[in-house]
């Protein structure tokens, strides 16, 4: 989709000084979506052309937006992360049932 502003010149100068309005415009939306929980961290990744979620992260915090990370999120990252690497390597899955990152190379 194609969208196109009219900023006044004035407002340009000071806000855009330097930086493609663009680019400027796209990641403002991006971070008002994920910010309303309107888009997901991976939508804001594919939308923005990013590789990782880490950029997204980078992003967000460089807005002051806090990542939407539940209590709930944490604990099962903790959970995953007290398997044992053998297990891991074996396919094996979590208490919640996530399939565990396999180890093997």
């Amino acid at each position: 989709m194609q969208v196109t502003l009219t900023i006044p010149d004035e407002v340009a100068e000071s806000y855009l000084a330097g930086k493609d309005p663009t680019r400027v415009a796209l990641e403002a939306i991006a971070i008002d979506a994920y910010r309303t929980q309107k888009l997901t961290e991976s939508q804001i990744r594919r939308m923005l052309g990013y590789g990782t979620r880490m950029q997204v992260h980078a992003l967000l915090k460089a807005h002051g937006v806090p990542l939407h990370y539940s209590p709930e999120h944490l604990a099962l990252d903790i959970q995953a992360s007290e398997q044992p690497l053998a297990q891991r390597a074996s396919g094996a899955r979590c208490k919640c049932g996530t399939a565990l990152p396999s180890m093997k190379q």
